[in-house]
């Protein structure tokens, strides 16, 4: 430890304040966005899935508006086992801009007044894999879940350099950071673009009705010819001329590699549903097969994974490597390579998933199945032009999965450094010299 660095407690630096017990009833689908302990992960705050309230909680509960730079912690959870995402004592630092409030079993740690801290620099001393295991450890157990008190977290210890190295630790682990965090916006950027040309392309049939209507369909002279410039009555209303009714199995196969967990190696790459995010096919968190009991199913890179299991969560991903995983997930692979962009839209599509929860068997626990899936009815275009998207989103699909793997090798530089920097092992500038090279 450096000499001079200061050991006093959490307490000393920050008030908690704990969030509000908003009722069920209270919750709209718009308004005001409410972060609750599912939005907050271990050093990032997920918007996915947020939940709302009225306006008026603004005036009524100043106290539990989140100020911009509040350090977020989350006091309850498990103790160990699953994701991480699931422990108890998540850190991150909240800086989105906007008026959000704070549910309860979330606190928010202010600095007190006339305290020389950087609120950053704490976050990822408190984010660390130290305080997470000592979060964890004093905790208490209540009904198999753990929780901490304000009091708890307020009375832990914690080591703090002076201002200055305190601002220079910031800044190396923010440029990190902000790097991981761009290359997500980029992966969003270009999902959402699939998205967009896939529902113009084959939901709303956007060329065709142009060249129906005379219109220009406003793309490149290759592909708007590809289309047709009129539609025809099918059994699913009316679909472009020459297109045929079909189903998702006509061009998509589950391949059930099932595999017994004697023969998967421990250091395999495993990815469970807790790892596949809400609502984004970016799928950039995984386990290793070490320690597995039961039957796997092996996928291969760039296959399409879906979690069958509550499938209303909406978890679909592309495989950003080759592995195993549960089997609550379905493997999805296009029968020929040309109908990957056709399939990865639909599965991924709010119509599919809502498809699959409307049919799925099971109260507690609803599943669905490959036989389900493949019966979803779509309208089937000619192969030049599913080739024709496939090229558009393969490229996007392949900067997606470069990205993931650039942020991970970024997060493991950001998580090497960190122990290392929080303790004065490192000092700031080897520690600009190492990460100068990565970034």
């Amino acid at each position: 430890m450096a000499t001079d660095w200061t050991r006093c407690r959490v307490g000393d630096l920050f008030t908690l304040i704990p969030g509000f017990a908003f009722k069920s009833k209270d919750f709209l689908t718009s308004g005001v966005p409410v972060i609750k302990i599912k939005n907050v992960k271990a050093n990032a705050i997920e918007l996915a899935d947020l939940s709302f309230v009225d306006e008026s909680f603004l005036a009524k509960r100043r106290e539990h508006i989140i100020e911009r730079g509040d350090i977020l912690i989350t006091l309850s959870g498990n103790r160990l086992g699953g994701s991480k995402e699931t422990w108890v004592g998540k850190v991150a630092q909240f800086l989105i801009p906007g008026r959000y409030l704070l549910n309860q079993r979330v606190g928010m740690l202010r600095p007190k007044p006339g305290v020389g801290i950087d609120r950053r620099c704490c976050s990822y001393i408190l984010g660390s894999e130290e305080y997470q295991q000592l979060f964890i450890a004093i905790a208490t157990s209540s009904g198999g879940q753990a929780n901490l008190s304000p009091n708890q977290i307020l009375g832990a210890e914690i080591l703090v350099p002076l201002l200055p190295e305190q601002l220079a630790i910031a800044y190396i682990l923010g440029t990190l950071d902000d790097k991981i965090k761009l290359k997500r916006r980029m992966n969003a950027t270009l999902e959402a673009m699939a998205r967009a040309i896939f529902k113009s392309w084959f939901v709303d049939f956007d060329p065709v009705r142009a060249k129906t209507e005379g219109r220009d369909p406003g793309l490149p002279k290759p592909f708007a010819d590809l289309f047709p410039d009129s539609f025809e009555d099918s059994e699913l209303g009316e679909i472009p001329k020459g297109w045929k009714v079909g189903k998702l199995g006509d061009v998509a196969e589950h391949p059930r590699r099932g595999v017994q967990p004697d023969a998967i190696d421990a250091s395999t790459p495993y990815i469970a549903l807790e790892h596949i995010p809400k609502r984004c096919i970016a799928l950039s968190e995984w386990g290793t097969a070490d320690g597995l009991e039961s039957n796997k199913f092996e996928f291969k890179r760039g296959e399409i994974l879906f979690g069958k299991l509550r499938p209303y969560f909406h978890k679909v991903g592309v495989a950003p490597v080759d592995g195993v995983c549960s089997t609550d997930i379905v493997v999805v692979k296009p029968s020929e390579e040309h109908w990957f962009g056709f399939v990865l839209g639909h599965v991924s599509s709010d119509a599919f998933v809502e498809y699959t929860n409307a049919g799925s068997t099971g109260t507690k626990m609803p599943r669905t199945s490959w036989s389900d899936m493949s019966r979803y009815s779509v309208v089937l275009p000619p192969d030049p032009i599913a080739a024709a998207f496939t090229d558009q989103v393969r490229p996007s699909v392949t900067r997606i999965l470069a990205a993931i793997h650039e942020s991970r090798t970024l997060a493991a530089l950001r998580d090497t450094l960190l122990p290392k920097l929080i303790s004065g092992e490192l000092r700031v500038p080897d520690a600009e010299r190492i990460s100068g090279r990565h970034v």
